[in-house]
């Protein structure tokens, strides 16, 4: 058991949910504040403020003044003016937080205040579009907003669309470029390759990983596999995709399978190769997060109210003790 200290968000609204944000080491996780379904958090480059949606149908971003101890102080909260924020992103300068409406399908911008506190949105900025999945594309649903370089990409699994944008200094978006995964792909969420010249999407809707070639700004698929073994049985549903330090693994979440992939990179970023799928020890994983030296790798497994952990070794995952519970794990953010 890892004594690394740990914040993890999870769903109160479901039966069976906890309160809100929890801290500690895996063996001593306890409330660190109540707040509603903060399903995702993020924390200042400075450590001193950590930021949580609450994915609620009027939806919310909190701001949280960090401890000495790890607590968390409430500070204030701000509408998204959009439905269940579900993923969040601060800019480099650290001026603004951005978050990603899901159900409505927008992207807000909020700045931050030198006291870590939220100010009144700048941008609400409402994507458009639809695909062919008519239960699930029925209209655009933004599930991440992240930053590389100079620009910021948000993605949309209802219009199968990664759009690349600039944030101006008065904190709203210009769009400058897109790219159009194939249809019905849901894109979920967005990781850069280190050395600047690849990215990979991995696409919540047919369990596939785009590898994408990369440049100022512009996105081109160079290749799409499967995130599951060919004779996978059922239907399963990725949700979140890490690179390693290096840039030579990737690692998905496979939610129906409930398993972890592991992708080897190529030497030039531009294809991969699944050589790993291993059981995520749960119940649908809907978040990993590498430890912050980088050897382990946790999964928060919703639905079976465990966190589990694994150790890397040449990139490979193994099992490293037994799963933590607790309730509805989202989102961990290893300290």
């Amino acid at each position: 058991m890892t004594s690394e200290q740990i914040y993890v968000g999870s769903y109160t609204s479901q039966d069976g949910g906890g309160e809100g944000i929890g801290f500690g080491s895996l063996d001593g996780l306890a409330l660190a504040a109540t707040t509603a379904d903060p399903s995702f958090l993020v924390r200042s480059a400075d450590g001193r403020f950590l930021y949580a949606t609450n994915e609620e149908e009027t939806g919310r971003v909190s701001a949280f003044a960090i401890q000495a101890d790890g607590g968390l102080e409430f500070l204030n909260d701000q509408p998204t003016e959009g439905m269940h924020p579900c993923h969040l992103g601060i800019d480099p300068s650290g001026r603004y937080l951005l978050s990603a409406n899901y159900s409505s399908g927008s992207i807000a911008i909020h700045p931050i205040g030198a006291d870590g506190s939220l100010g009144t949105a700048t941008q609400i900025l409402q994507r458009q579009g639809t695909g062919p999945n008519v239960e699930r594309q029925e209209g655009p649903h933004a599930h991440q907003v992240v930053f590389f370089g100079e620009f910021v990409f948000d993605v949309d699994l209802g219009s199968d669309t990664v759009y690349t944008s600039t944030l101006t200094s008065a904190g709203r978006l210009e769009e400058v470029d897109l790219l159009q995964v194939h249809p019905g792909a849901g894109p979920r969420h967005l990781v850069f390759h280190p050395g600047g010249g690849a990215a990979y999407v991995i696409n919540e809707l047919d369990s596939t990983l785009s590898v994408c070639s990369y440049a100022a700004g512009k996105l081109a698929v160079v290749q799409t596999l499967s995130t599951r073994p060919a004779d996978s049985p059922g239907e399963s549903y990725p949700a979140e995709l890490l690179i390693s330090a290096d840039g030579r693994f990737l690692y998905g979440s496979n939610r129906g399978d409930d398993t972890i992939a592991v992708f080897a990179v190529a030497a030039d970023a531009l294809s991969a190769e699944l050589v790993q799928t291993i059981d995520s020890g749960g119940n649908w994983p809907r978040h990993l997060a590498f430890s912050t030296d980088g050897t382990r790798l946790y999964a928060a497994n919703e639905r079976s109210d465990t966190i589990a952990t694994y150790g890397i070794s040449d990139g490979l995952l193994t099992p490293a003790g037994d799963p933590t519970s607790w309730p509805k794990p989202v989102c961990v953010l290893p300290v």
